[in-house]
């Protein structure tokens, strides 16, 4: 959205409404006592809270002025803005909003009651740098049993490159490590600066020499569908589809199902692995996950 008249004109109401949502003493501040005629903070004190002076304020909800990203910091803070809120702000303002430490990532039970709906179809959650974060039986079952791992270990692109059980599955084991790689180089565009991305790249870059073959050949994609094929040692060749979606609410977690058509060998043999696989597929617990 540019900064257009109307959207300066916005700007200034949403800033009115936030203040109207607070009381003096939800920011800190000691109530004087006097009558209000509006609910809310008066521009004074948001602009004692922002630490400007408040002809300045009441200038830029006016649209008199332009903030500055500076500025913009300052009346998040003031208003206490949550994250949807800040987005709507700077959006308005014309601006990028500063990046922001993002937290592990958290999986509701309901996920996992999704995720154990699909019955014989195996599925998984995957975080940021394909964290395995959640699970079914039947994922389980056609891979290994996550539970036994260690949270650092729960990594799907670690297992396919470090992991002699997990490369033996996969027919096409070139294909499908190159693209984990690939797609591992995208998260590089805007998480240069993440510890937890710089071990992982290096651990396997030391252990894997196919994998700093091709992550030095910066190949990239951001294909995350389609056939896998496999050799399960149990029920044979297996050729399923696989489709991914990304969260709605989160971008860096993605929902991985793999499917076949009803009453075909595959299908059939999904369900064999499935009544084999006995073992729950717990959540990984938040404070397991090794995002912060």
């Amino acid at each position: 959205m540019t900064d257009s008249r109307s959207s300066r004109s916005e700007f200034g109401a949403f800033l009115k409404a936030r203040r109207a949502e607070l009381t003096p003493a939800q920011v800190g501040l000691a109530d004087d006592g006097t009558l209000r005629r509006v609910p809310g903070l008066r521009r004074d004190e948001v602009a004692r809270l922002a630490t400007m002076s408040t002809d300045y304020y009441t200038r830029i909800e006016q649209g008199r002025v332009r903030a500055s990203a500076t500025v913009l910091a300052s009346l998040v803070r003031a208003l206490r803005l949550d994250e949807a809120q800040q987005a709507y702000l700077y959006e308005l303002a014309g601006k990028t909003p500063a990046p922001r430490r993002r937290a592990g990532h958290r999986v509701r039970p309901s996920v996992q009651w999704m995720l154990d709906a699909l019955g014989h179809f195996p599925a998984m959650v995957l975080g940021r740098y394909n964290d395995i974060l959640a699970w079914n039986t039947a994922a389980a079952a056609l891979y290994q049993d996550f539970g036994k791992l260690t949270p650092s270990e729960r990594n799907y692109t670690r297992l396919l490159f470090l992991d002699p059980a997990m490369r033996s599955l996969f027919t096409d084991w070139e294909d499908a490590g190159r693209l984990s790689a690939a797609l591992l180089r995208m998260e590089t565009a805007s998480n240069s600066d993440d510890p937890r991305l710089a071990t992982l790249v290096g651990e396997l870059s030391v252990r894997s020499p196919e994998f700093r073959e091709w992550w030095n050949g910066r190949i990239v994609s951001d294909t995350t569908y389609g056939p896998k094929r496999f050799r399960h040692p149990l029920v044979g060749p297996l050729t399923l589809d696989c489709d991914t979606w990304t969260s709605p609410n989160d971008p860096d977690v993605m929902f991985m199902v793999l499917t076949a058509e009803p009453d075909t060998p595959e299908d059939h043999a999904l369900r064999i692995l499935s009544s084999w696989q006995t073992a729950p597929a717990p959540i990984a617990h938040p404070a397991d996950t090794p995002h912060d």
